[in-house]
């Protein structure tokens, strides 16, 4: 593989010196680009968009060419994974992702099997078509959603507010989500060490639904299954380290016992305070994060004073990669998020000399 001309961002990672804080952006690839919508139209749907190695290599480049980011993230979707197992993916107009078989009876849960990973070829096509791309540009980043973020879609047949069919599961029968919470860990597992034996170098697990969960049931029902998939995973590729980032939504209260399952990084959204997070975790992990997406609707100013509130929180040193708290807005004007990118790089420097 070609040697990587800008390794910033894995070693932020592994909280070595850095010259500046690195920056990626959670969807920076969407539909915020213009040139992303226009690539969409030509894919006819947005699983043509991810089921095609080339559209996919595409929009993963496309922010790259505008902005100077540090790292370049798989485009693809947490939702392949349970598609994969037969559940029925579709996208209805307006609604979101959808399954045409929920897992509701019992029969069908207990049926639930890891897929056979030739379904998922074409993701790791695109790894391997990406990689190749960037040339050694900056590292790609591998990702897959937490087996009960999965879960909450694999059940409720789609998003929800309340996850009431999820929840009456976990309380009710408790034995059939930690089957299904089983099966998705192992899955993820393999899916995350084979998207690592075709290019990434770097992983996240996306645990965007653990935040709704109790205290004792987040531990018990999403923490537990990354930790198993974290201990599974391949941590060497092309003679140095992949890093693993865990990021629960809504999980600032949990930080040190997200902390302690092995990770390498910590994601944080908007609502924790990331000098206290950096406190309370040590030298235990490192932090990304953790910047307001609706921040970005502001001024090129503000949006600069809020990177330097963020990075001025963090502190002096390296163990920090700055992200978004979540996903970039669609709405989000690209010249703010090209003033963030800039404040970060600039702003930073500082704090490393």
């Amino acid at each position: 593989m070609t040697q990587l001309k800008n390794d910033t961002f894995l070693r932020a990672l592994l909280k070595e010196p850095v010259e500046y804080t690195p920056i990626w952006m959670m969807r920076q690839a969407g539909r915020y680009l213009p040139e992303y919508r226009a690539t969409r139209a030509r894919a006819g749907s947005f699983m043509g968009l991810c089921t095609s190695p080339d559209y996919a290599t595409e929009v993963t480049l496309q922010p790259l060419e505008r902005f100077p980011l540090d790292a370049a993230i798989l485009f693809s979707d947490i939702l392949t994974v349970p598609d994969a197992m037969g559940l029925g993916l579709y996208f209805a107009e307006g609604e979101g992702p959808k399954f045409e078989r929920p897992l509701r009876d019992e029969s069908a849960i207990r049926a639930l099997s890891v897929p056979v990973l030739d379904k998922l070829q074409y993701v790791f096509d695109a790894v391997s078509s990406i990689r190749k791309a960037l040339d050694g540009r900056v590292p790609l980043i591998g990702f897959s959603g937490s087996p009960f973020t999965l879960a909450c879609y694999m059940i409720e047949g789609g998003g929800s507010d309340d996850f009431r069919n999820v929840k009456a599961m976990l309380y009710s029968r408790p034995e059939l989500l930690h089957h299904i919470l089983a099966v998705n860990a192992q899955t993820v597992t393999d899916y995350l060490n084979a998207q690592i034996d075709a290019g990434a170098q770097a992983v996240q697990i996306f645990d965007t639904w653990g935040g709704a969960l109790s205290h004792a049931a987040y531990k018990e029902f999403s923490l537990a299954y990354m930790q198993r998939i974290v201990a599974g995973l391949k941590r060497e590729a092309d003679g140095r380290r992949v890093p693993v980032i865990v990021f629960t939504k809504n999980g600032g209260q949990w930080l040190e016992e997200i902390a302690a399952i092995g990770a390498d990084c910590v994601g944080l959204d908007w609502t924790t305070d990331i000098g206290l997070a950096r406190a309370r975790v040590g030298d235990k992990v490192a932090l990304q994060g953790n910047f307001d997406p609706n921040a970005l609707f502001g001024s090129p100013a503000a949006i600069e004073a809020e990177a330097g509130r963020i990075l001025t929180a963090y502190g002096q040193g390296s163990g920090h990669v700055f992200n978004l708290g979540h996903g970039i807005s669609q709405h989000a004007d690209p010249e703010h998020a090209a003033a963030l990118v800039a404040a970060v790089h600039r702003l930073s420097r500082p704090f490393h000399q």
